[in-house]
């Protein structure tokens, strides 16, 4: 966008957890009427060499777009992640927004949740905690809600090539492995763990998903983004394949179409009206 520019170069960091990986970095814009927030996960294929580095300048993009970002950071695999405990941290750093909500007036109204690769495979799990049962990683409060909420619900998710099928990935053998390497078993070995975290087997959502795929990535196969996308369809669920021009890090490439486009879903999601939030058991 011209003219845009960084308000705040220096993120506020709040840590949900005592590991060192547990943070999240709040960036705000300049203008004090916030509208929604977008929470930024990266990707890097669960592996612990890959960091919250690689969401920082999307967060500072979307702060310089007049958004507020929270980049979140979690356990990967390597570094204590993996099952349950990326699944653990994803959901405690989303809700951990409330306490930056009450600091600085945020409007969690509208949390739009945008995640690039393996960000895009937690982001979209993260949409559907809702149906998780109880005791699960990422599961919601029991059946009575508290009187005050804990969760921060996603309103959409924006995946940037996203692995939404996993059963799909550990075909393909994506990375060398990077499925059973990030879950530690087969989904033969261990079928309800695949069945808890794809988020293929979540379906349907009770919130849009926007499958943003780079035409030219061999390093996540358009075909993902496709089969989740056809799936939600079928099944009701409002999903969109939205082919963009580039690879796999085009897509996170502030100054390319690819990550335009993504910003301009980010920001037209932000603006709507607060939807129905409604438990996805209860929309039949």
């Amino acid at each position: 966008m011209p003219g845009a520019k960084t308000e705040r170069t220096v993120p506020i960091r709040y840590c949900y957890g005592a590991d060192h990986s547990q943070y999240a970095e709040l960036y705000l814009p300049h203008q004090r009427r916030y509208q929604g927030v977008v929470v930024v996960i990266h990707g890097g294929y669960w592996r612990s060499a890959y960091t919250a580095e690689l969401g920082a300048p999307i967060a500072a993009d979307l702060a310089a777009h007049g958004m507020v970002a929270w980049n979140l950071e979690y356990r990967r695999a390597g570094n204590g992640g993996g099952w349950p405990e990326t699944f653990a941290d994803v959901s405690a750093g989303i809700d951990a927004l409330r306490v930056a909500a009450a600091e600085h007036a945020l409007n969690l109204d509208r949390v739009v949740a945008l995640g690039h690769s393996a960000g895009g495979q937690l982001a979209v799990w993260a949409a559907g905690r809702d149906k998780l049962p109880p005791g699960a990683p990422g599961s919601y409060s029991a059946a009575v809600p508290p009187t005050e909420p804990t969760e921060v619900p996603l309103t959409a998710v924006v995946s940037q090539s996203g692995v939404l099928d996993l059963r799909q990935a550990m075909t393909l053998n994506l990375s060398d492995g990077a499925v059973r390497n990030f879950l530690g078993r087969t989904p033969e070995a261990r079928p309800e763990r695949y069945r808890l975290a794809d988020p293929v087997q979540q379906i349907p959502l009770a919130i849009p998903v926007y499958a943003v795929s780079a035409t030219a990535d061999v390093t996540v196969p358009p075909s993902l983004s496709r089969a989740y996308v056809a799936a939600a369809q079928a099944a009701g669920a409002v999903a969109e394949l939205i082919p963009v021009p580039g690879d796999h890090f085009d897509l996170i490439d502030i100054h390319s179409e690819a990550f335009a486009v993504c910003r301009a879903l980010i920001r037209s999601n932000l603006a709507q009206t607060a939807p129905d939030r409604r438990r996805t058991s209860d929309l039949g």
